[in-house]
């Protein structure tokens, strides 16, 4: 009996390692992700100061900025934002992490706008295409802090079994919320 003990304790163990081995090497990726991102946005320095960037596998062409390394440092200043939002978004263990899609949209739109070399003003526009996505991530962000708020008032027990016997729809929760 004492051997079968001996097992699953070291079994335990072992496993207990496993996850604080993983956990570390995820830590390491998402700081290193972070650390490189100054790196990744100063890299715009070192592309040419020209209109025409030539390589052995394609040639670029700036048209609407005054060299390559201009466009580059435009892209780059939507990119890494985009990309530290994402890295955020991905590795936030919050309630309200799907707000954090809200500056995503505006930085993806903004990075596809400045892409597009016909567009002067791409600043301006995007909020017009966020509004959908906000009209859906708002409620929803509401929604699960008012079922947060209300789970911490300590329902009766057959309050919690109605909730989880009755499917309601989307409709309903809101009726319920706003009811009281």
């Amino acid at each position: 009996m004492s051997t079968q003990r001996k097992t699953t304790s070291k079994t335990m163990i072992s496993s207990s390692t496993k996850v604080k081995s993983k956990s570390l090497l995820t830590g390491s990726i998402i700081a290193l992700l972070i650390i490189i991102s100054p790196y990744l946005f100063y890299s715009y320095r070192s592309f040419p100061d020209t209109k025409i960037w030539e390589t052995a596998i394609f040639t670029y062409k700036s048209g609407f900025y005054d060299g390559v390394n201009v466009s580059m440092w435009t892209l780059l200043t939507k990119f890494v934002p985009l990309y530290l939002l994402t890295v955020w978004f991905l590795t936030c263990k919050h309630w309200w992490y799907h707000v954090i899609l809200i500056p995503i949209g505006m930085y993806l739109f903004q990075l596809i706008s400045a892409l597009n070399d016909d567009i002067i003003f791409f600043d301006e526009v995007e909020i017009w295409y966020l509004i959908p996505v906000m009209s859906v991530i708002v409620p929803l962000v509401y929604l699960i802090r008012a079922k947060i708020f209300a789970s911490m008032h300590n329902p009766s027990l057959e309050e919690i079994e109605y909730e989880l016997q009755n499917k309601k729809n989307i409709f309903s929760h809101f009726r319920d919320l706003f009811r009281n």
